[in-house]
Order: structure tokens, then sequence, then C-alpha cells
């Protein structure tokens, strides 16, 4: 390999080695990094126990976390949760008895299998305990660096990479694939160019101009990132919760106030509210790397009758922010039909995990799950644009 890389992983005695003013996005690394690894990260994400360490290779600093078991843990640590816990909840969805009764016992069969095969036994790199990981430039050597490295430093762990996208990491993706990783479907994202509506249809203008003109005519004021303070962060959880937690899964990342907090003052998402009558009833919290913007915050009130028309505003927010700094929006997964509507792009998503250096009984059910997904799963989310 290629001697000039360097590449070493630190933890919380031998983070303050750092040259962070040397690193891309290196503030802004610094700020989200340290307190997850220097305090409980469950202080900021409340349902994630994990082990937060840094990995540094050449001028790029990504966050990895080192799991054993926590088969509890938000689907940003635990596989199991992702693959049996939260599919499970997810054939709820399905307007078919007929898929219900035949995914149920498959999925109770996987996550038996999953338990005895270790699979939460993992180091994630590159995870920010967040719905979607964007990454730095990464090339296919990084790929062989970073896997013969943790490897080496956590010989019985799995090593996984979460939210891998061909479309957003060709070669990274491709270097993934010659080191030996396998790739599971986790899921079906969407992705979004503000040049890409004015290379296509009609109606997706119109309807993003429908979206435009409904913010426009409101009563809502938008607030800016410095316009929200302190006095909001309890209700902002609230409506991240009211959306991402009662409407859909506990099992997503659940943030708490100091998660907000931190927000606010080191910028480490990008807040836009929506404010009427003195009450915040809607919210996105962003962030970017390397040309692309993704919302792993997002809410709004959901006891307000729908024809308010809050998510269309929000995500006309977005749209805007995107168009403004000329740069794709990973809309992350969810309402496709939607998304679809107003010009997103449906490109599959993938967890990469290296199994080559483990027992075999500990790396079949990878070789299952990556068949039965690319077979069913994606065809599934993509039929019924989950």
């Amino acid at each position: 390999m290629n001697s000039r890389k360097t590449i070493a992983v630190h933890d919380a005695a031998t983070i303050h080695h750092i040259q962070w003013e040397r690193m891309q996005d290196g503030d802004y690394a610094r700020n989200y990094i340290l307190p997850l690894m220097t305090e409980e990260p469950s202080r900021y994400v409340q349902n994630v126990e994990t082990q937060l360490l840094a990995l540094t290779i050449d001028d790029r600093i990504i966050p990895l976390t080192v799991n054993e078991a926590e088969y509890d843990n938000s689907y940003v640590c635990s596989p199991y949760t992702h693959y049996v816990s939260y599919a499970k909840e997810e054939l709820d969805m399905l307007d078919s008895v007929l898929w219900k009764g035949l995914f149920t016992p498959l999925l109770s069969t996987l996550g038996g299998w999953m338990r005895v095969s270790q699979s939460n036994r993992m180091v994630i790199v590159n995870n920010w305990l967040l719905s979607t990981n964007l990454y730095h430039e990464m090339t296919a050597e990084d790929a062989e660096w970073i896997t013969e490295l943790c490897v080496e430093r956590f010989p019985r762990h799995i090593v996984a990479f979460r939210s891998v996208c061909r479309k957003l990491c060709p070669d990274f993706y491709d270097g993934l694939q010659r080191v030996g990783y396998i790739l599971i479907p986790s899921r079906y994202v969407y992705l979004f160019h503000p040049d890409w509506p004015a290379q296509g249809k009609w109606r997706v203008r119109n309807t993003l101009g429908r979206d435009r003109q409904l913010l426009e005519r409101s009563d809502y004021r938008i607030l800016s990132h410095e316009e929200l303070g302190e006095e909001h962060a309890e209700r902002i959880v609230g409506l991240y919760n009211a959306l991402y937690l009662d409407k859909y899964s506990q099992h997503n990342p659940q943030f708490t106030p100091e998660f907000i907090r931190l927000a606010m003052q080191k910028k480490t998402l990008t807040l836009i509210g929506l404010e009427k009558d003195g009450r915040l009833d809607g919210i996105l919290g962003y962030y970017q790397r390397n040309g692309v913007m993704t919302t792993p915050l997002f809410g709004y009130d959901t006891s307000l009758p729908k024809k308010t028309g809050l998510y269309r505003m929000l995500s006309s927010l977005l749209v805007r922010e995107a168009e403004r700094q000329g740069i794709l929006l990973h809309q992350s997964a969810g309402v496709g039909a939607f998304k679809a509507d107003r010009g997103a792009v449906g490109e599959p998503e993938y967890t990469a995990v290296y199994v080559q250096h483990l027992p075999v009984h500990r790396r079949a059910i990878w070789q299952v799950m990556a068949f039965l997904l690319q077979r069913i799963g994606i065809r599934m989310v993509e039929k019924y644009k989950l």
C-alpha cells in the first residue's frame, strides 16, 4: 500500500493530540466529536449506548463507534434494530396481510440468527449517530487502509460503514467491494439537486412552485439559526419526537435537549424554524459535507390539521437552502411518492460489512441477508415507495 497515508485511531486520552486546524472541517469535527467522546453519548442521543472513538486518515477525521451487543440501541448503532426490530414495525405500513404473514416469522428467525452470530459486535466507521452519515471524499485506497487498521485493532468485531450510496461515493463504493465487503441494502433514499427540475417535467416545477407559494402566503415566520435560542430546545425535541418517534418508530435516534443546545451553540446543525403567534410549529436541522446536505432533524406539530401544510413548507425550505448553496440534497428515506413528485431520484443505500477475518458461523448470515434484501427488500421498497 501507499506509505504516504497517515492513519490512526484515537480515544478520549489521545484525542487532544489531533491538530484540528489541519483537518478538513476540523472545527466542525471537534465541536461534534469531542463532547460525545468525553461524555456519555446517551447525553445527546438518548437511545444510544456505544464507545465513540475518532479515526484520522490524512487530513480527515471520522467518528467510529464500537459495540458488543446492545440490542436495544437505535438502529444507528445496531444492525439488529435496523433489520429486525425496525423492519417489523415497517411491515405495518404495508396493506398486505400476505406480506405480513410471510415476513413476520422470517424476521423473528433472522433476529435469532443475528444474536447467535453476534452481529451487533460491530465497529461502524464514519458513524455520526445520525440517520444519514455523509462522507468526505473517499477513495478505493481509503477503504483498504481503514479496513486493515480496524481488523488489526478490533479483530473480533465486524467492520461496517452505514449510508453507503454508489451515486454519491462511486470510487469508495467500488473500493469496498474490491476489499471484500458485503453490501447489505439498508434503505431506499431520495436525492435532489436544484438543477434537476429545470431539466425535467413541468409538473415537477409546478409542484415545487405551489409549495413555495404555500409558505409565502402562510402566516408563518421563518426563524433563522441565530433567532432560535435555548428556550426553544425542549420544543424542538418535542416536534422531532412527534414525527420521528411517535408517528414512525422509537428506534429512530432520540435526540435530547443537550443535542439541540450543542447544535445551537456550535452550529453542528443549521437550524431553521417556522413560528406563528409566538409558537414554534416546525423545525429542520441540516448539515453538509463534500457538496451534499441532509436533514437528520426534522419535525412539526402533528396535532395541527394536515391542510396546514407544515411538511410541505419545511420541505420547501430545504429545497430553498439547496438552491441557495447549489448543492445536492439527500432527502433520506420515506414518503417516496411525495419526494419523487418534487423531482427527487430514488437510490438504494447500503450497510457495507467486512467479515472475512471472522469465523464462518459469524459470516454466513450476512451473505443470506444480502441475497434476500437484494432480491426482495429493495424491490418491495421501490414498488411501495416507502
